[in-house]
């Protein structure tokens, strides 16, 4: 019996090792990574560079000038 476990530990361990990564995934992973890494480090000196030149596009427009209509109604009414 002790055998059998050992033969079938030896088998799942060889196993685990034969389904890692090959030499050509894991340079094709380390490309990706270093790629992402570039990228990431252009962005970053990228915004460094020019801070006041990006404006935030998504906020909404706000106008100064005008009041806003509750305010309008409300001094109208005298209260």
């Amino acid at each position: 019996m002790k055998k059998v476990l050992s033969i079938i530990a030896v088998a799942v361990v060889a196993t685990f090792v034969a389904c890692g990564p090959s030499a050509e995934e894991k340079a094709k992973m380390e490309e990706r990574a270093k790629f992402i890494q570039d990228s990431i480090a252009a962005s970053i000196s990228e915004s460094m560079q020019a801070p006041e030149a990006t404006a935030d596009t998504t906020a909404p427009a706000v106008e100064a000038a005008a009041p806003a209509p509750a305010a309008e109604a409300h001094d109208a009414h005298g209260h």
